[in-house]
């Protein structure tokens, strides 16, 4: 995209994450897709992306990828360095089993989140459930992903965007979110390969510190036959 291009965004409410508001890794994978750059994409989100409403995409100067509405920035995506490695795997009968301590099943901060949430219908969420895999806090947390048909691209995989969300919230799960709730804001992602539908797929996320308001995690998609899907590390914030 040039930076004599402009395109339009609209996040359909089924995208949804927080109330009223886009699905983090949803709309950072929509904005590094569009954005065409190669490799690992850094996105930060500065505001919250609304709705069903026109965001205008653009490349600025620099050479940075912006979706804006009402003349303000919301997200901006440029290319990123992913600093550590992959999140290691756990068989899928195992992610299974971690899913029955998902937190968010007792009590969720965004029940209708798109990727994580426990009040979307089966099949119109992603229905990622990242439980501990242990008994430590800082043991990770793994869930089983297997993808509904309505997010296979023309060629019948995956989109890429929806391995971005569902590198999201794995991530977001390795802490307490119930007792922290958290909002994103960076997420540094690659994709390495999109899977197929109705494939066995597990996401791992990790732990890696907390500084004051801000929280980081790692997290790791991987195919049925271990193949990396795709990688991401993440900012999340607490608000005040």
């Amino acid at each position: 995209m040039s930076s004599t291009d402009a395109v339009s965004l609209v996040v359909p409410s089924r995208f949804a994450g927080p109330p009223g508001s886009a699905n983090g890794g949803w709309v950072a994978g929509r904005l590094a897709v569009l954005s065409g750059l190669p490799g690992a994409v850094q996105v930060t989100l500065r505001h919250p992306p609304p709705l069903e409403l026109d965001l205008d995409v653009r490349t600025d100067e620099d050479g940075t990828v912006t979706a804006s509405f009402g003349g303000a920035v919301l997200v901006a995506a440029e290319p990123g360095c992913l600093q550590t490695e992959p999140v290691p795997p756990v068989p899928f009968d195992v992610a299974a089993l971690a899913e029955s301590g998902y937190a968010g099943l007792a009590a969720h901060p965004f029940p209708g989140c798109f990727v994580c949430g426990t009040d979307r219908p089966a099949g119109d969420g992603i229905g990622l459930r990242p439980g501990r895999v242990g008994s430590a806090p800082s043991d990770p947390v793994a869930t089983t992903w297997v993808p509904d048909p309505s997010l296979a691209a023309e060629d019948d995989l995956v989109a890429a965007h929806f391995v971005w969300a569902a590198l999201d919230c794995p991530g977001g799960w390795s802490s307490d979110l119930v007792a922290r709730p958290m909002v994103l804001g960076r997420i540094t992602a690659a994709v390495h390969a999109r899977p197929e539908v109705g494939e066995q797929c597990v996401v791992v996320g990790r732990l890696l510190r907390v500084d004051g308001r801000k929280t980081f995690t790692a997290s790791t998609a991987y195919d049925r036959d271990g193949r990396v899907l795709g990688q991401a590390e993440a900012t999340w914030i607490t608000p005040r």
